[in-house]
């Protein structure tokens, strides 16, 4: 792992545990937990579309975040509007 080994992970729990503290702890390891559950879930969501022939990856990627996201949503729809106008301003 990395070329650490017992020692050096002993040191890095204990300024772990000095900077954040022990009430602090499971907090952080519920959240780190969280987030890795949730990044194997869009990992193998992404994996079972792909084998179904859809979107390349980077677009459902785009597709989930934008969904996550209501704002960033709205704002890209906003664009794509402004554009529209601007193509027939042109015209």
């Amino acid at each position: 792992m990395f070329g650490l080994g017992t020692p050096e992970l002993i040191v890095i729990g204990v300024i772990i545990f000095l900077i954040f503290g022990a009430k602090r702890l499971p907090d952080i390891g519920k959240g780190l937990g969280g987030a890795i559950r949730e990044f194997k879930q869009v990992k193998k969501d992404l994996a079972q579309d792909e084998t179904q022939g859809a979107l390349p990856l980077e677009n459902q990627v785009k597709d989930k975040v934008l969904d996550q996201m209501p704002g960033v949503k709205q704002a890209v729809e906003m664009k794509k509007k402004v554009d529209k106008v601007k193509d027939i301003m042109k015209s």
